[in-house]
């Protein structure tokens, strides 16, 4: 799965550390997620991020379903 952090980190113009900064979660683990080396995390650490992206869990996380 590749999730859409790196997208809306760099629409936000935030780089990997600002955000980890701005939303209490690991550098490592934002890096391993825009990666793919992390594809598992919990709920906490989705929504951490979504909140300091100002955006949802699903806009970052999940693939648009038709």
């Amino acid at each position: 799965m590749v999730y859409k952090i790196t997208e809306w980190r760099k629409a936000k113009g935030l780089t990997q550390d600002e955000l980890s900064k701005k939303s209490g979660v690991s550098r490592a683990i934002i890096s391993g997620l825009e990666s793919g080396r992390i594809t598992v995390t919990t709920t906490d650490t989705l929504l951490r991020i979504a909140r300091a992206l100002e955006c949802s869990v699903n806009d970052i996380f999940f693939e648009n379903c038709v």
